[in-house]
């Protein structure tokens, strides 16, 4: 296997599949094959999850990234076509919250909502805004997105409970918690990479118009809670060290928040894509907010996080048109429809569409996360 292709012997990310026969294994992908890695670690993968692996921390995640390596190498590991298989989410997800830690996509929505204001919050620049989801709303890439029911506002000024009409998508970026931290005891800036394993692409769908009516005056509740698409297979931080970048940020941070040493940007360039039509690029690169701030945002005040947490980006934008994450921005809520391949047009997604996101540095790859919207 070619080193530095996107998904060779120097990626190998982490999943776990599901054979003809039923059996979960823990596994890496391998180009489009899955490797069987129960036998590198059994005292780890014998459940066929990533949930002992994910606790162990970062001396364990090195020993087994490269006893794994070797394995792969050597040709010790069965390999399975992905297409025989079906991956499931490989570990079990305990909390889940969603950041807005993109500067593009929180001013666009502003301007959107608040035409005369201010778009951004004036707490904005100074913390990495979030809200907690619903763990139960995370499903692996592939599986279908039903379009969901909810209080919407008619347009004489009503409500009325029904199907929402303005479904959309959010590409973003997963981060997956290993080490958990202890209550009361904020994990630094400096830390983070002792506590997250890994990263994902994730899709945070949402329903524009029962999001609109019910966010006032809280924020997103069953307009998000529907389905979130994580993809399967977690690529380590390990493996995503030249993706590294750093941020410029104005005003700077509390100084608990300042990243002082080593950047925790990546520079991921992610591409959208609705019935295979490309809408958008934007790049991670562009996000105000590095993961590592995010986790340390999280717990500063006591709180804490435990293996299995999975914490999300927000809408990865950029400062082009074809460079905005979501339909509300590529349409502006609507009023400016984009043209698919087919010559159809979308300001919203119809039942059948199916949406895939995808994300690369040079030679790394994210595995993708897709997915279908059914009635």
């Amino acid at each position: 296997m070619a080193l530095g292709s996107g998904f060779g012997i120097d990626k190998l990310p982490y999943g776990s599949v599901v054979g003809p026969a039923g059996t979960r294994v823990a596994a890496v992908r391998l180009e489009d094959s899955a490797a069987d890695i129960t036998d590198v670690a059994p005292e780890l993968f014998a459940d066929g999850s990533l949930d002992r692996l994910l606790a162990a921390g970062p001396d364990v995640w090195r020993q087994v990234r490269e006893a794994v390596r070797d394995a792969v190498a050597a040709e010790a590991t069965p390999l399975v076509p992905l297409s025989e298989v079906r991956a499931v989410l490989p570990f079990t997800v305990a909390d889940y919250v969603d950041f807005y830690a993109s500067e593009h996509h929180a001013t666009n929505a502003g301007r959107i909502f608040r035409p005369d204001g201010e778009p951004l919050p004036p707490s904005w620049r100074h913390l990495p805004i979030g809200y907690y989801g619903r763990s139960a709303a995370l499903q692996p890439s592939g599986t279908s997105v039903h379009r969901p029911n909810g209080h919407v506002r008619t347009d004489d000024g009503g409500v009325e409970y029904r199907p929402t009409e303005r479904l959309d998508f959010e590409a973003e970026l997963a981060f997956v918690v290993g080490v958990p931290s202890e209550a009361g005891r904020p994990v630094s800036v400096a830390a983070a990479d002792r506590h997250v394993f890994g990263v994902a692409l994730l899709d945070d769908w949402s329903a524009r118009d029962i999001q609109a009516f019910e966010s006032a005056p809280l924020g997103p509740f069953l307009g998000k809670s529907f389905a979130t698409s994580i993809s399967p297979w977690i690529t380590p931080l390990a493996a995503l060290q030249e993706a590294r970048t750093a941020s410029a940020q104005d005003p700077m941070p509390a100084a608990h928040l300042r990243e002082t040493v080593n950047p925790h940007g990546l520079a991921l360039e992610l591409e959208i894509s609705i019935n295979g039509t490309l809408v958008s690029r934007p790049c991670a690169a562009d996000l105000y907010w590095s993961y590592a701030q995010m986790l340390t945002h999280l717990t500063s005040n006591g709180a804490a996080v435990r293996t299995g947490d999975v914490f999300a980006s927000g809408t990865v934008s950029g400062a082009r048109p074809d460079q905005r994450g979501c339909l509300l921005e590529l349409t502006w809520n609507g009023r400016e429809p984009i043209t698919l391949e087919d010559g159809s047009t979308r300001t919203w997604l119809n039942d059948g569409d199916e949406v895939t996101i995808t994300a690369s540095h040079g030679a790394i790859t994210l595995s993708e996360v897709t997915a279908r919207i059914v009635p």
